[in-house]
């Protein structure tokens, strides 16, 4: 008799389950690896790519110099506070896009709208500026506040806005006509729900009541009209409710999960948005997601409180504010303290 094993013996048993050969579902542990340095290439691809769009948006922000020290600057305040500016630069648009939005020829750039951002403990709040505030200006005397950039640039009416306020300012942000109406354009346009029909031939609109979606030239329009009873004032609030619903629909799914979508969003609005030269991407998408906070009800929206009206030579007619009003408004964004809903609407 033999003493080799037979075929299903304990040695073929052993030979059968050499170890190594085959896992249970049939794939090696080699073609495992395989696939995880795929995936981890992949990853690593992904990574270096998000990095390098970041880095190339953050290069396209036009940066100036705005902030300097001055003897009586107000020091450091509590949370974060943003200048934001619309200028009348008719840079990046056409000689037809002109003339369709109504914008005229005007060289140069000049401001007619100023908002206060402020970012803190207790939501966030808006502030709107009105051009024509009296108030004074270093080295020029009084004037209305919008004269400070044309006299001095960002830099002079940074200084003459934190010394009227007391407010130190951290971070300045200012756009043209051409950029907001790429970045509105970019979005699809946004929805906007006007009370009484707004007819102005001098903002080139003519637009009917009701919830609409206003497109690049409308929206311009709408943000630049006064042909209202209360003229500047109620255009400054049509500004802040315009500019929160633009910042909301950019930051919406709709848009962030839309490659077609929040590209040209993301290259239009780095490409024309002017900030202090210290500032980056990371500032303006803090900027943004704080301003979102406000259409969510996380926040106050407000004009500085107006004390009443006057006139000077040189200066024109011009809006004053409510000393005592506005000195609280102002203190308590100084100690980033909880705005009185009385001071505003959400």
């Amino acid at each position: 008799m033999s003493n080799r094993p037979e075929y299903g013996g304990v040695g073929a048993s052993s030979y059968a389950g050499t170890p190594g050969t085959h896992d249970r579902g049939g794939v090696t542990p080699r073609r495992r690896a395989h696939w995880g340095r795929r995936l981890l290439i992949a990853f690593l691809v992904l990574l270096l790519l998000l990095v390098g769009c970041y880095f190339y948006l953050d290069s396209r922000l036009h940066r100036i110099d705005v902030f300097e020290d001055y003897a009586g600057r107000p020091g450091d305040t509590p949370g974060t506070n943003w200048l934001i500016v619309g200028s009348d630069s008719r840079e990046g648009l056409s000689k037809a896009q002109r003339s369709e939005f109504k914008t005229g020829q005007a060289a140069g750039r000049r401001t007619d709208t100023m908002m206060l951002l402020h970012i803190g403990d207790h939501g966030t709040t808006l502030v709107s500026l009105p051009r024509d505030s009296y108030v004074p200006i270093p080295g020029h005397g009084s004037n209305k506040l919008n004269a400070a950039f044309a006299f001095g640039g960002p830099k002079l009416l940074v200084r003459t806005v934190e010394q009227a306020t007391r407010i130190h300012i951290d971070h300045y942000a200012e756009i043209g006509f051409a950029g907001f109406v790429g970045m509105t354009d970019a979005v699809g346009g946004v929805r906007m729900c006007i009370p009484e029909e707004m007819k102005d031939r001098k903002a080139g609109i003519d637009l009917k009541p009701g919830c609409q979606t206003l497109k690049g030239g409308e929206a311009l329009g709408f943000v630049r009209s006064r042909a209202f009873a209360r003229a500047d004032l109620q255009r400054v609030e049509n500004q802040r409710k315009f500019l929160a619903a633009l910042v909301h629909k950019a930051t919406s799914p709709g848009v962030l999960l839309n490659p077609f979508r929040i590209v040209p969003f993301a290259l239009r609005s780095t490409d024309t948005f002017a900030v202090d030269q210290d500032d980056h991407l990371y500032n303006l998408v803090s900027f943004a997601w704080a301003m979102r906070g406000i259409t969510s009800g996380d926040g106050l929206t407000t004009t500085v409180p107006i004390g009443g009206t006057g006139s000077a030579a040189g200066v024109g007619e011009y809006i004053t504010w409510d000393t005592a009003r506005a000195g609280t408004l102002f203190r308590d964004l100084r100690e980033d303290r909880q705005i009185p809903r009385s001071f505003g609407t959400r």
